[in-house]
């Protein structure tokens, strides 16, 4: 069983933790491991490996703060995310860790003018062999890579969101969106959040979306087999 690394960047809504986790179980689940198959570093505590040689995978998770802040935790992560790199070791993100990967390998991320997106957005995704589907995601987030890495390529996008996927060769895949969440997860960082750090209007399209079927599952599948191979263990 390949050794797995959970490098945990914020934390789930205190409403919400007992019921959906935190964010370290989400990704767990997203991937399809128990509670022990992964060790989680709560990297937002300064809580990190000592170095990337102890693990195999390492999974980048969401996170409220953003890359460009003056954080003493954001230098490290970006130096253990380059050395993992450099390794040649797998790496999965989401949200936060989309963009902090990005940022960490010569990216750039910056705080969108189009605003905070929520709920349920729709997405182009391209396969291996060029093919376009569409796909819909839950999100939170108004930051975005805006210029990727040299060495990744954009796998998935929107007019909201132009770079809202990216993969680095065999080596790292990242998602804008969070495909870890579940419909019950977004709707209580809406109904939380609504009129207080997001709008009702805003909050409530984004309730309204979460009627609609989202591609977490498959999404799930392809981190996956990223991650792991089509056999894993």
């Amino acid at each position: 069983m390949s050794r797995v690394a959970i490098l945990q960047c914020g934390e789930a809504i205190d409403s919400a933790r007992d019921e959906f986790g935190d964010y370290d179980e989400m990704c767990k689940r997203m991937l399809g491991l128990s509670a022990d198959e992964a060790d989680s570093f709560r990297v937002f505590d300064n809580h990190m490996p000592a170095s990337e040689d102890a693990y195999d995978i390492f999974v980048v998770t969401g996170s409220k703060f953003g890359v460009y802040e003056n954080h003493a935790w954001i230098a490290p992560l970006e130096a253990l995310i380059r050395d993992v790199y450099q390794a040649g070791k797998k790496m999965v993100g989401v949200c936060f860790g989309h963009q902090i990967i990005a940022q960490a390998l010569g990216g750039r991320v910056e705080k969108s003018s189009k605003g905070l997106g929520v709920g349920l957005m729709n997405y182009e995704l391209r396969d291996e062999d060029g093919r376009v589907r569409d796909i819909a995601l839950y999100v939170w987030h108004q930051d975005q890579v805006i210029e990727a890495p040299a060495e990744a390529e954009v796998i998935a996008s929107s007019s909201f969101c132009p770079i809202a996927a990216l993969k680095y060769g065999d080596r790292v895949l990242t998602f804008q969106a969070h495909p870890e969440f579940t419909a019950g997860y977004e709707r209580a960082l809406l109904e939380e959040r609504r009129g207080v750090t997001v709008s009702k209007e805003i909050a409530d399209m984004g309730l309204q979306s979460l009627a609609n079927p989202s591609d977490s599952k498959t999404i799930q599948s392809i981190l996956t087999d990223f991650a792991f191979g089509k056999n894993k263990d």
